[in-house]
């Protein structure tokens, strides 16, 4: 009798639990554990796994998020074609679809399934022996994008399934819709504002954009969701009636619409889309219509498909939600990077169950493209933003008295100077010491990747702001015991703790300060190149935009978002306050370990037998050598591993000597 594996045990004992915990959080929205009990359970499981690599499962909660970009996609076919749908735009359109389903059906009254329309991207899931083996994208109905590594950070996506129907099968295709919810989406957007990158117009175009970014870390951080309404055991629908498969697909752990519905007849159809239509904005996530399904599979494959569409569906497509109104004013403001953003004040209409008073205006040039005036009467519509915006200005109606509008050139918030870079559309405030940029300044400054000062949530720094204790992140490092024991949740073994945590984060590596200084454009890579190639803040703060712009990797778009930030007078008193306070301004030297690779510029693609990218990386510098992840004319070398990509194919054709692990080691003498 074969000895278990108590190691295997009880590895698999915390993927369940996690597992459980997952579909809780992410399927019903149920959850029974804090998010930090739920990370202590993932950091156990991969504690865990890293003591016994042999015992990594593919479906595996910590193999959700890939240790690395993917090179592409590869084109699928798809086993069964993915059709659209035939659009209905009104009620008499149901009606004629009843026409035909009646002209097909026996029965008298045949009934239907009715699911709300997501505005979201098609998406084929394909289990393996109940392994999730491959995620697709629609395509042209025909051929998708293989996008597994992306799929896989999902969390509402279970990596594997159990259940009967999984024995009789090999092979199950799910279908779904996936889709960005509203709060995950509108917070993607503020962030790109800021960041001087274009908006995503809607949810839909964003979740595409999103499931065909190469990094599945970027994928992961964007929280895309799911509902699947679809499944195939073998190539065949294994139930007789649509309604079963959805019962099916919730019971086996995926995350299915609550809101379908079973209808009898046409009439209680359309009252599910007048039901709707008026109760969208109630939602956490944007539909533009409603599904409708002959509940009968039998009946479906009577009815069949033209080359493009099923004669047993189709979608009822929801009115736009727009709306006439006035522009009053235009206001300014300011976000958390100092981005100015112009808004319109509305003369209050309603628009989709709300009242309507204010509309984004992203942008001078938005202003500018619109031939926008104050006064002036514009149609608004409402999207996926929660702030609707403005869709066009009506001129035929344009007042006399209709006005002008000007960005300011001082900031409304602070009168700090403002900043536009070239090739960019919005304005900055580049006081590091605006209101309006401080709390966020402080989550950034005190977050993991920058000074890892723990406890110091959004709730805390709301109260420290608040009550003027803290106005920059300087600042932290003079908060007293009694300052922090009076504040809401904070007891004096809380207060003494984040006292610890602030103390501690003095001694942080050079290249975490300038991180957590928020400098825009430069993130922890950056940061890293900064501290090792200037050494400490004072020769980075005197360096000129020239000098900057020479430093590998640090084009002119960052060297002046780095002039400009120095040379503000406000973070230079933050810069010192931080430095009399004992946070570490240099950088720790590390031996470099010889030159041999001085002035070579490497590429790391694929997976290398003996060297995390990580320490590959790390060793070619060591040795003089430079790590840049594009491979180009200048490159020297592309150390390749295994599952090398597109990289080694533009490598070979550009000629750039290809190397192995071993090649390294020898050209460094450390076989």
């Amino acid at each position: 009798m074969a000895t278990k594996d108590p190691h295997r045990e009880k590895i698999e004992r915390l993927r369940e639990t996690i597992r459980t915990h997952e579909h809780r959080y992410y399927v019903l929205d149920d959850p029974e554990i804090s998010d930090f009990e739920f990370d202590k359970l993932l950091k156990e499981l991969k504690t865990q796994e890293a003591d016994h690599p042999d015992l990594i499962t593919s479906d595996s909660p910590t193999q959700r998020v890939g240790g690395k970009p993917i090179e592409g996609f590869v084109a699928v076919q798809h086993a069964t074609p993915m059709l659209s749908l035939e659009n209905a735009y009104d009620e008499s359109e149901l009606q004629d679809l009843d026409q035909r389903v009646r002209e097909f059906s026996t029965r008298h009254s045949p009934g239907y399934v009715c699911e709300l329309k997501i505005d979201g991207l098609s998406l084929s899931l394909i289990y393996e022996n109940g392994l999730l083996t491959r995620g697709v994208t629609r395509g042209d109905g025909t051929r998708g994008e293989d996008v597994t590594f992306n799929v896989k950070t999902i969390r509402s996506i279970p990596l594997r399934i159990k259940d009967d129907l999984v024995k009789k099968s090999t092979r199950l295709e799910v279908r779904g819709e996936v889709f960005f919810p509203l709060n995950s989406f509108n917070k993607l957007n503020e962030e790109r504002e800021e960041n001087g990158e274009a908006r995503f117009s809607n949810p839909r175009n964003a979740a595409a954009g999103t499931l065909r970014t190469l990094d599945p870390k970027v994928v992961a951080s964007r929280k895309l969701d799911i509902f699947v309404y679809q499944c195939f055991a073998d190539g065949r629908i294994p139930f007789g009636m649509h309604s079963d498969t959805l019962t099916w697909l919730k019971r086996s752990g995926f995350k299915v619409n609550p809101n379908w519905r079973s209808c009898a007849s046409i009439q209680e159809v359309i009252e599910y889309c007048r039901e709707w239509e008026s109760r969208r904005d109630q939602l956490s996530y944007e539909i533009d219509g409603v599904v409708v399904k002959v509940n009968s599979i039998q009946l479906q494959q009577d009815m069949g498909a033209t080359s493009k569409f099923p004669r047993w569906a189709a979608a009822f497509k929801f009115q736009a939600r727009q709306s006439t109104t006035q522009v009053k004013n235009i206001l300014v403001q300011v976000g958390r990077t100092g981005a100015l953003t112009p808004v319109a004040e509305l003369e209050p209409v309603e628009l989709a169950g709300s009242t309507i008073s204010r509309a984004t205006l992203h942008n001078e040039d938005e202003i500018r493209r619109l031939e926008l005036k104050i006064g002036d009467f514009v149609l608004i519509e409402k999207g996926g933003d929660v702030i609707p915006k403005v869709v066009k200005v009506i001129e035929n109606r344009r007042p006399n008295e209709a006005r002008d509008f000007v960005m300011p050139d001082r900031c409304p918030v602070c009168s700090g100077e403002v900043f536009r870079p070239e090739g960019e559309a919005v304005r900055r405030c580049v006081n590091v010491r605006c209101p309006a940029k401080v709390k966020e300044s402080l989550l950034h400054f005190s977050s993991r990747k920058a000074m890892k000062i723990e406890g110091l949530g959004d709730a805390l720094v709301d109260q420290l702001v608040e009550k003027g204790l803290v106005k920059d992140p300087a600042d932290l490092y003079g908060l007293k015991l009694e300052d922090l024991i009076n504040l809401e949740r904070m007891g004096k073994k809380s207060s003494e703790n984040l006292l610890a945590q602030i103390q501690e984060s003095k001694r942080n590596e050079f290249s975490r300060v300038i991180f957590g200084l928020g400098i825009r454009h430069v993130g922890e890579r950056t940061a890293q190149i900064l501290a090792q190639h200037f050494g400490s803040m004072e020769r980075l703060r005197q360096t000129s935009k020239e000098m900057l712009e020479s430093v590998f990797e640090v084009g002119p778009v960052v060297a002046e978002s780095i002039f400009r930030f120095f040379v503000n007078l406000e973070n230079f008193s933050v810069i010192e306050k931080l430095r009399q306070a004992g946070v570490n301004m240099t950088l720790k030297s590390v031996a470099k370990r010889s030159a041999e690779l001085e002035g070579k510029q490497f590429v790391i693609t694929g997976k290398l037998p003996g060297l995390s990218r990580e320490e590959a990386s790390a060793l070619i510098e060591q040795h003089g050598g430079r790590v840049t992840t594009s491979v180009t004319k200048k490159t020297d070398f592309l150390l390749a591993g295994e599952d090398a990509g597109s990289k080694l194919d533009k490598a070979r054709a550009l000629g750039a000597p290809v190397i192995d692990e071993n090649a390294l080691r020898q050209m460094l003498d450390e076989s």
